[in-house]
């Protein structure tokens, strides 16, 4: 791990424009980084907002490739938000957390100086996360997006059913008439999957999960189908409003006959994670998890 830590001398900072009140904690963190001789990088958008005098970058693609970590400062959305834009670049993020839940994040916000304390001394181990991808039509557009939780086909306004028809690998699934539907990757399995009814899948596990949201036949349950795998999802129902959205972004409508493939991307996300923030502490703590052995 040393030789790794050795490496990192040039460190990125993106906050979430829309928590100025924390932009202290960004300053705090350029001040330790120019304190242990690295260098500090921003986009122009957090350097603005904490009022930092650092070399800056237009957005986070730009900013991933001028340095050799990203810390992250907000919630699970800025997380997906910056995995996004930064897919496919081997610079790893680390997520400070000022928002929720935080499942995405590394640490909190009263543990960063020391978490950045071990990332100097080589403390950390890096963790590659699947992206998935969705390609199809959608009212005669091309429809492309990436997503690292989950893309999500769901009715818009309207209170009625949608009937969705769901193949793997060209074999039928079912037809689903619910509110919507989700399929998410390992890492989303603790987004909106969860809420939903899904399972806790392992982040690192080869799998999708498909959950229908709110369906009409209560047979109807979460089916989790490899990593591998091609999932078809067509519209069936001529009516109402449907909107396909990746992990949480509007992606495109979609009408009577449109669909759409999901698939595991080639393009990754790499976490950096550090002792004690293990998948199953993370579960425990965020979820308020208790028995008599924890």
């Amino acid at each position: 791990m040393k030789k790794t830590a050795d490496t990192i001398q040039r460190i990125g900072l993106i906050g979430n424009s829309e928590k100025v009140s924390r932009s202290r904690l960004i300053t705090e963190a350029a001040r330790l980084i120019a304190r242990s001789g690295r260098e500090v990088l921003s986009d122009e958008i957090t350097a603005r907002m904490a009022g930092l005098s650092t070399a800056t970058v237009p957005d986070a693609a730009a900013l991933t490739h001028k340095v050799d970590l990203m810390l992250v400062f907000g919630g699970d959305g800025t997380m997906l938000r910056v995995a996004a834009e930064t897919a496919g670049s081997a610079t790893p993020i680390l997520g400070i957390n000022i928002g929720g839940l935080g499942f995405l994040t590394g640490a909190s916000a009263g543990e960063m100086p020391r978490a950045l304390d071990q990332i100097w001394a080589g403390n950390f181990a890096l963790e590659t996360r699947a992206l998935i991808e969705v390609r199809g039509q959608g009212e005669g557009r091309p429809v492309h997006s990436l997503a690292m939780n989950d893309f999500v086909i769901s009715r818009g306004l309207s209170p009625r059913l949608v009937t969705l028809e769901v193949r793997v690998d060209g074999e039928v699934l079912t037809r689903y008439r619910c509110d919507g539907l989700i399929v998410s990757s390992p890492t989303g399995s603790t987004a909106y999957s969860l809420s939903a009814g899904g399972a806790v899948v392992h982040p690192t596990a080869e799998v999708f999960e498909i959950t229908p949201i709110c369906p009409h036949t209560l047979s109807n349950r979460p089916v989790i189908v490899s990593l591998r795998s091609a999932i078809g999802v067509q519209v069936v129902s001529p009516k109402p409003e449907i909107i396909l959205s990746a992990d949480g972004r509007g992606v495109s409508e979609m009408s009577a006959g449109d669909s759409v493939v999901i698939r595991r991307s080639r393009k990754t996300v790499r976490l950096l994670r550090l002792p004690g923030g293990s998948f199953f502490e993370t579960l425990r703590t965020k979820l308020h998890w208790s028995g008599a052995n924890v």
